[in-house]
């Protein structure tokens, strides 16, 4: 039920040191206006639905279907809310749940850890955020992170995001860093919007950048990652990169995510290079579904190893890319069925915590499957009243 895409020697390390042992589920949310670009993002039909689609994730995420909420998941083009498998296996496996406010427009309906940050601005303005809010938000992900791998002395921390639009900030990320990812990343589409976000991303790095003649591309000139994430990012790329620096120095970490979870690998080792932070890089996976691995209009794991030689040139190391096998081909549900024609994909840890319900709890195929219709059916009859 876990297959390793990527590094398969490492990947398989991981898998056996940390079969069997309780994770924690942490979940970083951010905003970007980026998303308000219409058509970025399909987590939200309309441009109104999308500046709500965190706050209204992470409500699911800590009440479930049960809990009639404040900020209700917004429609969706085809398919559910990735929350919903994601609430389904921590309520399930009765898993710790941490929500992190890294910026959000709104307060979501929870108990939220507010880490003092704010929105970014649309990446295209290359000042998405003020350098001293990145700082901030650097030093509040090191300090839970210290604070989260007390509780898993023995176990590993899954660290979600939930930022809409985020696809499209990591493409300028990993640009940004020399990464070639044009091409090369997923979206909540089922065909992924290539030629838009490089439009958009283009435009934030022309602020920034120099031109590079011979490769074709725009890179930045910034040399510091805070920089660029500062320029080009958002909230939750920096605060999950200190988390998983901070936790990787003594427990396992999975960062559960695809396209924006590459990012974050890439800016851990940046930044872990240029301000001298140990970390180990051995103790840290990538883990998201297989829709997002195997996306035909993507290439998730020619990223993978891409981020992993630029790991590596800076002193780290590739990181496994691992993907939960979870199929919805045989479920009664439309909205289920709808991941295996590319919609929604991933997201808010979904692939993460279904890696941990088959690593920690030795679940299957039908367990999962099960756990999960049984979440939307209860979501549909709560929006039936």
């Amino acid at each position: 039920m876990i297959s390793i895409y990527t590094q398969e020697k490492q990947g398989k390390a991981w898998i056996s040191r940390y079969r069997g042992c309780s994770p924690l589920f942490a979940c970083v949310l951010g905003f970007t206006e980026t998303c308000l670009i219409p058509g970025i993002s399909a987590a939200g039909c309309t441009v109104e639905d999308r500046k709500y689609t965190a706050v209204a994730d992470a409500e699911f995420l800590y009440w479930g279907a049960k809990h009639k909420p404040r900020y209700p998941l917004p429609p969706l083009q085809a398919g559910a809310s990735p929350a919903i498998i994601s609430r389904a296996v921590v309520e399930q496996l009765k898993i710790p749940v941490y929500l992190f406010n890294a910026g959000l427009a709104q307060v979501p309906a929870v108990p939220i850890i507010d880490l003092g940050g704010s929105p970014a601005k649309c990446l295209t303005s290359g000042r998405a955020m003020e350098l001293a809010t990145v700082h901030h938000l650097l030093s509040q992900g090191l300090l839970w992170g210290d604070r989260l791998a007390q509780k898993i002395p023995t176990g590993y921390l899954i660290l979600a995001e939930c930022v809409v639009g985020g696809t499209t900030t990591a493409l300028a990320l990993l640009t940004a860093l020399g990464i070639n990812a044009v091409g090369k990343v997923n979206s909540s589409h089922p065909i992924c919007n290539h030629n838009q976000k490089w439009a958009v991303v283009q435009a934030g790095l022309k602020k920034i950048s120099k031109k590079n003649p011979e490769a074709g591309l725009i890179s930045a000139s910034l040399v510091d990652p805070l920089q660029i994430v500062a320029a080009v990012g958002d909230p939750m790329q920096i605060v999950v990169a200190g988390m998983a620096i901070a936790v990787s120095r003594s427990c396992g970490v999975l960062l559960a995510g695809g396209t924006q979870m590459l990012a974050v690998y890439a800016l851990m080792s940046a930044i872990a290079q240029a301000y001298t932070l140990p970390w180990q890089p051995e103790a840290v996976a990538i883990g998201t579904t297989r829709w997002v691995a195997e996306d035909p209009t993507g290439n998730t794991v020619e990223l993978a190893q891409l981020v992993g030689e630029n790991s590596t040139k800076l002193g780290g190391a590739p990181p496994p890319l691992l993907a939960t096998q979870l199929s919805f081909a045989d479920s009664v549900y439309p909205q289920l069925r709808a991941y295996e024609q590319g919609f929604v994909k991933e997201g808010v840890g979904a692939g993460g915590a279904c890696i941990a319900a088959h690593l920690s709890y030795d679940w299957q195929q039908h367990q999962l499957l099960k756990t999960v219709e049984a979440q939307l059916e209860q979501l549909l009859q709560l929006n039936s009243q």
